[in-house]
């Protein structure tokens, strides 16, 4: 089932698209907000997968809206005004409605999130990442390594910042490029063009040093094949890699 929030300072208007999705049996109208405030508040507090967002709303515009808005939910903006179109695919808005929609027209703008749903995140793109009130929008290629984190993950940036986000380490493993990212752990993935050096622990454990994160990322046994698959046969032998003395400098992901 699709949530669904609309965003929109026209009552009517949100009744009309409130009845056009109606006909759609996997669409659940969640909430309606008509202020940019009502909607902050929304997504605060409730997930919803699908947001029909207004742009000219009575305390703001709804482009304000998209650093609140979670990576993992897609926005279609909805307007009187074709001017926006532009400005809607740099946010990447998956798609444009001109009021007011008809119900073929909808249905193309439902049927477009299903196929975007199953098309991975590509390298040059960006993402949203929200925490709390505080958000930014990251290159995919500046993520260094995701880890989980319970039900949330931490997203380790290039610039040595990262941002605890809602999205389970699962729904990134499927949607980040995998020429470009490896799950190792149950409760890691890294960029593997920001691998520093791998070596092998006291224990045999391999380890791997990741641009500007502070401790090294453990390589889980069941993710060991494919690691090193992607890293090399010679992370198998113990003779490039000898037992370093002490294993206190190699913490493990939280979580494991």
């Amino acid at each position: 089932m699709t949530r669904v929030l609309i965003v929109d300072d026209d009552v009517l208007a949100c009744a009309y698209l409130r009845q056009l999705l109606g006909a759609h049996a996997d669409i659940s109208v969640v909430g309606e907000a008509t202020s940019l405030t009502m909607a902050r508040d929304f997504l605060a507090q409730t997930e919803c997968d699908l947001i029909f967002l207004d742009i000219l709303l009575g305390d703001g515009s709804g482009f304000d809206l998209i650093p609140d808005v979670p990576s993992t939910t897609r926005v279609i903006i909805v307007s009187t005004h074709e001017q926006f179109a532009v400005r809607a695919f740099d946010i990447n808005a998956l798609d444009y409605l001109v009021k007011p929609a008809t119900p073929v027209r909808l249905s193309a703008s439902l049927a477009r999130r299903a196929t975007a749903d199953a098309v991975a995140l590509r390298f040059a793109e960006t993402v949203h990442l929200r925490d709390g009130n505080h958000a930014r929008i990251a290159r995919i290629a500046e993520i260094c390594a995701i880890e989980a984190e319970e039900n949330y993950s931490r997203v380790h940036l290039l610039d040595g910042s990262s941002i605890l986000v809602r999205r389970p380490l699962k729904a990134w493993e499927a949607d980040l490029p995998s020429a470009h990212f490896l799950r190792v752990h149950r409760t890691g993935i890294v960029n593997l063009s920001h691998i520093k050096s791998y070596r092998r622990d006291a224990s045999g454990s391999v380890m791997i040093d990741v641009a500007n994160l502070r401790q090294p990322v453990p390589v889980g046994r069941t993710y060991w094949p494919a690691v090193k698959a992607r890293l090399g046969s010679e992370v198998g032998s113990a003779t490039p890699f000898p037992p370093v003395a002490s294993t206190s400098g190699a913490t493990q992901l939280a979580g494991h």
